[in-house]
């Protein structure tokens, strides 16, 4: 009975798990000529790959006839995993009360709950919190459950972690809050409610840039607004750059014409020495210097820029 090397019989009971065939499973495991627990070459075993598809017949029969329930792949992933990615609720239950581990990690450092959290399962969520998940666990990068479900926008489940008292502010390795993955990634909303909930909004990621910043240079709009509503800083950052600068640089218009209503300083150098107008041009915005140029020389008064904001921006 081969726990490494696949036999004939081997890939029957895997395929058998595979499709959720319990009749033909059993009748493997009947012959005596495989292991329960047999893996394929990535260590994938017959309960993880029955769990990853959702097949609970499979999944209880071989715990059953003693499968490991903490049998890990090359990766570390292990059957809780790939049913809490998979948002299988059942599944979950099933494995835990079989003794599962509820916060086994992949060597990346993935838990059941941060796959659980990235795809939007919060009934799963809740089950394994109920049962003890850490819920500031983090990946190997540093980055909790918290910062992926803010990463993906996923509002309905941030608001269900912070009320268990997610720490908001808990940084990655490289000093990114989940405000500012959140900011990066142009979800608006889950940006409101992290500042509701306490985020730093001028906590800097190890290159010197903050939520706002992120956001000029991504280009979103809704964040920008949110984040100046909030009090975010518009003056030059330990990067050497404003939000404007940033703005200007990638082209971003309605942003520009946002932070110069909101008091941006047009005439602000960075650390290369150059204005905001001076980047527009050297990046070949064109519209953006000249929109910045009229600003400055007060040919385009900055209290009429609300009017404007909706025009349509030059492609470049």
């Amino acid at each position: 009975m081969s726990l490494k090397k696949e036999t004939p019989s081997d890939q029957q009971l895997h395929l058998a798990a595979l499709q959720g065939n319990v009749e033909h499973l059993r009748k493997v495991l009947d012959t005596g000529k495989v292991h329960v627990d047999c893996k394929d070459k990535e260590g994938t075993t017959p309960l993880i790959l029955s769990a990853a598809n959702n097949h609970i017949e499979c999944v209880k029969e071989l715990i059953k006839q003693n499968a490991d329930v903490g049998a890990r792949r090359l990766t570390g992933t292990c059957a809780l995993f790939f049913a809490a990615q998979g948002g299988f609720l059942d599944i979950v239950k099933v494995l835990l009360d079989a003794g599962a581990q509820v916060d086994m990690a992949s060597y990346d450092g993935g838990t059941p709950l941060f796959v659980s959290c990235q795809c939007n399962h919060q009934d799963v969520v809740e089950e394994l919190l109920d049962r003890g998940a850490d819920i500031h666990s983090q990946m190997v990068d540093g980055a909790t459950p918290l910062f992926i479900t803010a990463q993906n926008g996923h509002s309905k489940l941030l608001k269900f972690l912070l009320s268990k008292k997610s720490d908001v502010n808990m940084v990655r390795k490289d000093n990114a809050t989940p405000l500012w993955i959140a900011a990066q990634m142009g979800h608006a909303h889950v940006v409101q409610e992290l500042l509701d909930a306490g985020s730093d909004i001028d906590a800097v990621r190890e290159d010197g840039a903050t939520a706002l910043f992120k956001a000029c240079h991504k280009g979103h709009s809704g964040v920008v607004e949110v984040l100046l509503k909030g009090g975010a800083s518009l003056g030059l950052l330990q990067n050497g750059e404003t939000p404007l600068h940033a703005a200007a640089l990638f082209g971003h218009l309605k942003i520009v014409k946002i932070l110069l209503l909101k008091g941006a300083n047009p005439y602000t150098k960075n650390k290369e020495g150059q204005t905001p107008y001076e980047l527009a041009r050297e990046a070949g915005f064109d519209y953006i210097a000249k929109y910045i140029e009229g600003s400055v020389n007060g040919d385009l008064h900055l209290t009429s820029v609300k009017k404007s904001e909706n025009s349509e921006v030059p492609v470049s």
